[in-house]
């Protein structure tokens, strides 16, 4: 059996010493690493970090904003376009319904007697009127017509419906006042007979109210200040007949 050896206490004081010396010389060394790391080396990578978000803001600026989603919606259905409309087809409408307004006027006795100058060719106004609706009627066809009547139709109705405008504003301003007093009176009490025949109730009243009408109205007429259309004359004796006892 080998004997131990006795080392001396001043041996051992000595090496724990040297190893404490040695521990703290590592742990001084490790912190001192450290605090270079963090004082030299974190910057450094702090840069560099900044440096290349900087480059990649730089590089989203140049490429355009980013798209992000928006709310959503309906997809619209496409809707197919719509024809071209033919101007003299337009045209043709349009003077249909001229021509609708002008009948409209014509078969109406009460219209005729509140602008009276609407058909009188006396009146200036009322004469280029007709004038231009004769044109545009002249050139009214079914089907379309070659391009040069095409273009002179479309021009016709046009200036029928300026002049129409203008007939009708001066027939306003006009109304009874070209008529001497005692035919205003007529012209006034003739209103009242046709308004009461057409809103009476009572059969008797209207053929009384229709009857002494006409029989103002030909006295108007014979006159010659005042002139009641064709159709509105026609009218107004069809109503009456109408009221006749069978």
């Amino acid at each position: 059996m080998r004997a131990v050896r006795h080392v001396p206490q001043p041996v051992l004081i000595v090496a724990g010493v040297v190893g404490m010396t040695f521990v703290i010389v590592m742990i001084t060394t490790v912190l001192s690493m450290a605090l270079f790391a963090g004082v030299i080396i974190a910057p450094v990578i702090i840069a560099r970090g900044a440096i290349r978000a900087s480059r990649r803001r730089q590089l989203a600026q140049s490429r355009g904003p980013a798209l992000r989603p928006g709310p959503m919606h309906p997809i619209q259905p496409i809707m197919p376009p719509r024809p071209a409309v033919d101007p003299w087809r337009q045209a043709k409408s349009r003077f249909a319904v001229l021509r609708s307004e002008y009948a409209a006027y014509e078969c109406d006795a009460l219209a005729v007697l509140r602008l009276p100058a609407l058909a009188d060719v006396t009146v200036p106004s009322t004469a280029r009127f007709v004038e231009a609706f004769a044109e545009a009627q002249a050139l009214d066809v079914d089907n379309p017509p070659p391009p040069p009547l095409r273009a002179q139709y479309i021009g016709a109705v046009e200036r029928a419906w300026h002049a129409w405008r203008a007939a009708r504003e001066a027939a306003e301003r006009i109304r009874l006042s070209h008529l001497p007093e005692e035919e205003r009176s007529t012209v006034e009490r003739v209103v009242r007979l046709l308004t009461t025949a057409r809103d009476s109730d009572n059969d008797a009243e209207r053929l009384v109210a229709y009857g002494k009408a006409r029989s103002e109205l030909a006295r108007l007429e014979r006159t010659g200040r005042i002139r009641i259309p064709r159709r509105a004359q026609a009218q107004l004796d069809n109503a009456y007949r109408g009221q006749l006892p069978a």
